[in-house]
């Protein structure tokens, strides 16, 4: 009887952990400085582990959003919860990668690591073994003993990376994690984002990357002008929109076709081309042409709106 209580005991206690659902919640927050409001009524929840993309141009109010939301300054009105309780410092656990960096360029890597550690409640012990998971996780053991300034601005991305995640926060904002980064550095970052999403963090990113914001964001809020002008579910967003492009690799018959349907051609690269289109309609009139052309098709894909064309569409150009 004893032993069948004991198991019910931690049964229950695994039900409550599994429904202890965390999550992020902004309600008409505002923010303004002076007699301008940056910041106007954003609204915004994160309900699930995963990443929520913040997006808009340069002076949009993203940073101070971002701020607001970790309590580096105050909003002005409006609530910021986590978990349904007001967010403070001591509250949320959070990673932060800021777009302005900064690491110590005159202190060595380890140990202004152990550092920061320190400072967000780490032991000894526990700094160390996390600093050196990260360290090789990243690609970057060999510069630990190095001065902070002597690494090229990816490597000292990746170190400030380093310090926003060796606590192991339960919510993470990267505002700008791929800036300074090549294509190589650029991966292993990304697989470093996707590890983080499997151990269910809760990560807001802000970019001017949107192929990136593309492959990791699931919803997404742009701001322009402190203001909220497109929100939700990223694959609901583009499917609102119609295709308007055609991506196709075709070996013969397409430049007749391009004149006769007077086409206009986006791109083109030997024998792939992306022409613009009018509506699905047209899409299945060239497709018919081309087929009654007998022409050898390897690739015909209709296309919608890339959430950089929908961000250009609705805040202008990207900065």
């Amino acid at each position: 009887m004893i032993k069948l209580l004991f198991y019910a005991i931690i049964v229950l206690s695994m039900y409550k952990v599994k429904g202890d659902i965390m999550s992020l919640e902004l309600k008409d927050v505002c923010k303004t400085f002076g007699e301008k409001e940056v910041v106007h009524k954003i609204n915004l929840k994160l309900e699930k582990p995963g990443v929520y993309g913040l997006l808009g141009t340069n002076g949009a109010g993203k940073t101070t959003t971002i701020r607001m939301i970790l309590g580096i300054i105050k909003k002005t009105s409006g609530e910021i919860n986590w978990n349904g309780k007001e967010v403070t410092r001591e509250n949320v656990n959070f990673g932060y990668l800021p777009e302005e960096r900064g690491i110590y360029p005159k202190t060595k890597i380890y140990e202004q690591l152990l550092y920061f550690a320190n400072l967000k409640g780490l032991n000894k012990r526990e700094a160390t073994k996390s600093i050196d998971y990260w360290l090789k996780r990243l690609e970057v053991e060999e510069y630990k003993n190095m001065q902070a300034e002597k690494l090229s601005k990816g490597n000292q991305q990746k170190i400030q990376f380093i310090t926003a995640i060796l606590h192991d926060p339960e919510l993470i904002v990267l505002d700008e994690p791929f800036s300074g980064l090549d294509p190589i550095n650029t991966e292993i970052l990304k697989s470093v984002i996707k590890e983080l999403v499997e151990k269910d963090k809760y990560i807001i990113m802000s970019s001017h990357q949107m192929a990136s914001v593309e492959e990791f964001c699931t919803d997404i809020t742009i701001l322009d002008r402190g203001n909220t002008v497109v929100q939700g579910n990223l694959a609901k967003i583009k499917n609102s929109y119609k295709s308007d492009k055609i991506e196709l690799d075709v070996e013969n018959g397409i430049e007749e076709i391009i004149k006769k349907m007077n086409l206009k051609v986006l791109q083109q690269k030997e024998e792939e081309y992306l022409l613009k289109i009018d509506d699905e309609n047209q899409a299945q009139e060239i497709l018919k042409e081309l087929i009654n052309r007998n022409s050898k098709i390897r690739k015909f894909e209709m296309k919608k709106p890339s959430l950089n064309e929908i961000f250009i569409e609705k805040v202008g150009e990207v900065q």
